[in-house]
């Protein structure tokens, strides 16, 4: 869920790094609510929490009651906690097993039910708990015999694709697309969660020299398209508009976001696009029509990753704002803005990501554009060791008390 720029002479190119490990829906019925202060928790690899895996069960809950008070002591007021990294379980699903950032074994029962445990304590201090999913990711490595002897990928290997050193479930498949639901709507079912959210990764992102082997499947069930790339995208939409029904009809108070790349097309493939520059665009790259998917009401909100600075030549923060601003107006979707916290003092990043003031200066941007609704900060470790006081600024100069989105004892 991060993406890093990389600079050819003059030719700028956006490309993907690494992931955030790497959000009839809502339409007609979107509430009126307050600013979204949030910050994503990444379990995948152990990037935010646990620590590392194998923790006892105390020692897990006290690292995440830790971060659920940092979030209340930076005046923030949601979490977006990752329940499901790679097609297994923060909580005991009957669907897939225990995950493995848990334990260091996957299927291996961790003692306590982080999910559960992490909605109670959320909601006693007046946070939400938005349930972060990974529709498709099965691994990341390529190797299906390391994962748990039970897990659905080995009981089912004709749904798994390799691809980049990696596993998927395979999209166009219509048994997969019901069990990836079957399994993260069982989360919806079992647990006051304030949101169900997806980030970034649909379709795989674009590996050079590799491809994504589902002749097959295209073959079986893609006659009504033009090509494999319309049909692709017919399959990312269906899971959208699919999930956006079913999470209504379990519990209608539930919202569904997602956070995409911040780019949908550049303006040079699409008049429509932004005035970007982007080596991704996830409309043809991930088979993710992002703007679609407001523009039908099908989520209740939309929280792009605009993980660049103001003035960046390939994709320019201010630019994209505006943007995504004009494609949210009119459609009752909230607009959250998806912030780079993790670039603040990386000697890596362009020198504008060493200034600590930079991240302040996108909300003070962002104030000017009534279709912004707040941002989420990546990610929950950066904004507790806030390395150049980046987050420290971003609250003294905008998050002046807290704003609960939802009572407690915050």
């Amino acid at each position: 869920m991060a993406a890093s720029l990389m600079m050819t002479g003059d030719a700028a190119a956006v490309v993907r790094a690494r992931g955030h490990g790497g959000h009839g829906g809502g339409g007609g019925h979107h509430a009126a609510r307050g600013e979204l202060r949030g910050m994503w928790m990444a379990t995948v690899t152990n990037r935010d929490w646990p620590s590392k895996p194998g923790l006892t069960a105390a020692r897990q809950k006290a690292e995440l009651i830790t971060y659920l008070d940092t979030a209340v002591a930076r005046k923030l007021n949601a979490v977006v906690l990752q329940v499901r990294p790679t097609a297994d379980a923060l909580w005991p699903s009957p669907y897939e097993p225990w995950a493995q950032c848990l334990t260091g074994t996957q299927g291996k029962d961790p003692g306590w039910d982080p999910l559960g445990t992490a909605v109670r304590e959320a909601h006693a201090r007046g946070l939400e708990l938005h349930a972060w999913f990974n529709p498709y990711r099965v691994a990341t490595h390529a190797d299906p015999s390391r994962l748990s002897a039970k897990h659905p990928a080995r009981v089912h290997p004709d749904w798994v694709l390799p691809y980049g050193g990696k596993l998927y479930y395979n999209p166009g498949l219509p048994e997969v697309r019901k069990f990836v639901q079957d399994a993260m709507l069982d989360a919806v079912k079992r647990y006051d969660i304030d949101a169900v959210h997806w980030d970034d990764y649909f379709y795989p992102y674009p590996v050079a020299g590799q491809t994504f082997k589902d002749d097959a499947a295209y073959e079986r069930y893609g006659g009504a398209f033009a090509n494999k790339a319309a049909w692709r995208r017919d399959n990312t939409d269906r899971l959208v508009r699919e999930t956006a029904d079913r999470i209504k009809k379990i519990k209608k108070d539930v919202r569904f976001g997602i956070s995409p790349f911040g780019v949908w097309r550049n303006i040079a493939t699409d008049p429509a696009g932004s005035d970007t520059r982007a080596g991704v665009q996830t409309y043809d790259d991930l088979h993710a029509d992002t703007r679609k998917w407001v523009q039908k009401g099908w989520i209740d909100y939309i929280a792009p990753q605009l993980y660049w600075n103001i003035g960046f030549a390939a994709a320019d923060y201010a630019k994209l704002l505006r943007w995504w601003d004009g494609v949210v107006r009119g459609t009752g979707v909230d607009l959250y803005i998806g912030e780079a916290l993790y670039k603040a003092g990386d000697p890596a990043q362009p020198a504008a990501w060493q200034d600590p003031a930079e991240l302040s200066r996108h909300l003070t941007l962002a104030k000017k554009y009534p279709g912004v609704h707040g941002h989420c900060y990546f990610s929950g470790k950066e904004v507790g060791t806030d390395p150049i006081g980046a987050m420290t600024r971003v609250v003294k100069d905008h998050y002046g008390k807290r704003a609960p989105l939802r009572g407690g004892t915050g």
